[in-house]
């Protein structure tokens, strides 16, 4: 989705690492406690080590929340997130994006038309009133907005099999969207077999689907997927395996079930996080998440070898878009009053995302 960041003025564009370090230093002491800046896991070091809180992206929005004393919310991750941020945290809070084009891949693969339409192209097989749509935390607003009204819930990583029984208690079915991975290693771990479950691509009539697999699924998994997840494979495990027999392997649920299948944990980034800092001094810990917080956890814990199971080592495109230059910038704009990328959700849309994803703290 194109949302069209304006080029950064060449002051920003030429400085020296140095002089980034210097204006955002004295834009922060200027702003004090005024200022609130989110450093998502994902985000490179030279952002990180400005960050006041650090966290996945629903933790973070917490956080801006909570916190009623910061007037202005720099959260640097990406778009969705901010808009989150946005629907939990007060009216007199202004959330802001470094940079526009900082989106999510897997969010847009799943917009509120194409939803829409799935829903209405379900309708005409199936009971729609026994279908409970659950959408991940990384999607947009509206369609939040859109479960919100449906009756659904948003789910985080750590939380998606305690929605998922919430919405099986109350249907016979799911539309789990964007991620079809942690949609179908969320349904395995819960006794769901394959059959249980069918993809849903919105490119095709019907999903791609016949009338009959409409019928018989339980899950219905939206084919959307995380780019940099998706790259794990379980050759990857394998080599990890033969080089390290007494390794321990991470992943993260949305990577494939084949990798999540041969792990050892699976996982949310917090609890890949807890799991390093669990492991014994000497450990050798192969993780499948992104590089950025894979190099972050290596680097904190010098007495185990923490690396990537992708030798290409791909870092999520979109969150490394957020850079020093970029948030030197929206800091000297907001010390000088000018509040850029400012995100805002409408009322209506915020109200009914608000609804979903207050169900999701409700359930247990």
């Amino acid at each position: 989705m194109l949302r069209m960041q304006s080029p950064l003025p060449d002051r920003y564009v030429d400085a020296t690492p140095g002089e980034l370090a210097e204006w955002i230093a004295a834009a922060k002491a200027t702003l004090g406690a005024r200022l609130l800046i989110l450093g998502h896991h994902y985000q490179r070091d030279e952002v990180m080590r400005w960050a006041d809180a650090r966290g996945d992206s629903y933790r973070l929005s917490q956080l801006a929340a909570d916190n009623a004393d910061a007037e202005f919310i720099v959260f640097c991750g990406v778009h969705f997130m901010a808009e989150s941020a946005d629907i939990l945290t007060a009216a007199h809070q202004q959330v802001v994006l470094p940079d526009l084009n900082a989106g999510c891949s897997m969010a847009d693969m799943a917009d509120i038309d194409a939803v829409e339409e799935a829903w209405e192209s379900l309708a005409d097989v199936i009971d729609v009133q026994r279908l409970v749509p659950v959408t991940y935390m990384n999607s947009s607003a509206a369609l939040k907005a859109f479960v919100g009204r449906a009756g659904g819930s948003v789910c985080t990583s750590t939380n998606a099999r305690a929605v998922l029984e919430w919405a099986l208690d109350r249907g016979d079915k799911v539309l789990f969207f964007p991620d079809q991975h942690l949609g179908r290693n969320t349904g395995l771990a819960m006794g769901y077999g394959h059959d249980d479950m069918r993809v849903w691509d919105p490119r095709r009539d019907l999903g791609g689907l016949s009338e009959a697999d409409c019928k018989a699924a339980t899950l219905l998994l939206w084919k959307g997927h995380c780019s940099v997840h998706q790259r794990f494979s379980p050759a990857q495990v394998d080599a990890f395996r033969a080089a390290h027999p007494d390794g321990i392997v991470l992943a993260h649920p949305e990577a494939p079930y084949e990798v999540c299948q041969v792990a050892d944990q699976v996982g949310s980034t917090d609890a890949i996080i807890r799991a390093v800092d669990a492991a014994p001094p000497g450990s050798v810990i192969g993780v499948a998440t992104e590089i950025h917080l894979v190099q972050r956890l290596a680097a904190e814990h010098p007495d185990r070898t923490v690396v990537s199971l992708d030798p290409i080592v791909c870092p999520c495109s979109t969150m490394f878009r957020i850079d020093a230059p970029h948030l030197a910038w929206v800091l000297e704009s907001l010390v000088a009053g000018d509040v850029v990328n400012h995100i805002t959700v409408d009322e209506e849309t915020a109200e009914w995302a608000k609804v979903a994803l207050e169900r999701m703290l409700a359930i247990v």
